[in-house]
């Protein structure tokens, strides 16, 4: 047992919590959940960009639209 697990308490009911002694956290040791948790933050990120994206594409399209019909008037 390393000096770390020593300053893990488990916590009663759950295998992969943990407290830490000095500063009362609870930590998740739950490696598996981590990294799924983090791929889902970077595909929600991924997704959140490409609206972003889709919606800069809109208004660029719009102002295009409009300077089109704008110059077809004046003539």
């Amino acid at each position: 047992m390393n000096t770390e697990d020593e300053n893990l308490i488990p916590v009663e009911g759950h295998g992969n919590l943990f407290r830490d002694r000095f500063t009362g956290a609870i930590v998740n040791t739950d490696r598996s959940a981590y990294s799924n948790y983090i791929r889902m933050k970077e595909q929600k990120q991924k997704e959140k960009d490409e609206l972003n994206q889709i919606k800069s594409d809109i208004e660029e399209i719009k102002s295009l639209l409009k300077e089109l019909t704008n110059g077809s008037r004046q003539n």
